[in-house]
């Protein structure tokens, strides 16, 4: 397959869905590799096609980014296109976090980026959940989480980022008032 040929343009539905078929189960890992491979291209509309291809995986192929979970959190680090950024974090998103594997930098990152005026509503979303996947296990960044998402209650926001946060707060009292009882 040439994936060149296909990541460079404009994917419809249907391509994306033909590319998750391409490359899904586990006899498929290589191919799986191959478009990973692609997310790191110098063409942006490239790596954001590879990357919108592995937002459409389906559970059982999604495990398989399980194990470039320190990679792709190297890489949104360092991201400076925002669509590429976007989606890597739904990518991580899409991931489970582990208590005993906490990077400081990524949870800095995320909660940075919430505050952000500059960013985007979508990575601002994004970052909101990200950060209560990772503060969840510990209360005190629980408490810190909390207090920086009341803190934008004051702060006009779109309808998206009015959704995200009230679920994140609604996550957490939920989370404490389970706490509480145990």
């Amino acid at each position: 397959m040439d994936w060149r040929k296909r990541l460079d343009r404009k994917l419809s539905m249907d391509d994306i869905h033909e590319l998750c078929f391409l490359t899904q189960s586990a006899e498929n890992d290589r191919r799986k590799e191959e478009l990973y491979g692609w997310i790191s291209d110098a063409d942006a509309r490239i790596a954001s096609n590879a990357l919108w291809v592995f937002t459409h995986f389906a559970l059982a192929d999604n495990r398989w980014l399980y194990a470039k979970h320190d990679d792709l959190i190297d890489r949104v680090l360092t991201e400076t296109n925002t669509t590429k950024r976007r989606l890597l974090l739904l990518l991580l998103y899409r991931q489970p976090f582990d208590p005993t594997h906490l990077r400081t930098d990524f949870l800095d990152f995320c909660l940075r980026k919430i505050t952000s005026c500059t960013e985007p509503y979508g990575v601002r979303a994004l970052c909101m959940k990200l950060a209560y996947e990772q503060c969840r296990f510990y209360p005190e960044l629980i408490e810190e989480l909390r207090t920086g998402l009341e803190l934008l209650a004051d702060e006009p926001l779109s309808p998206g980022l009015l959704s995200a946060r009230r679920q994140v707060l609604k996550q957490i009292m939920t989370n404490r008032w389970k706490n509480e009882r145990t």
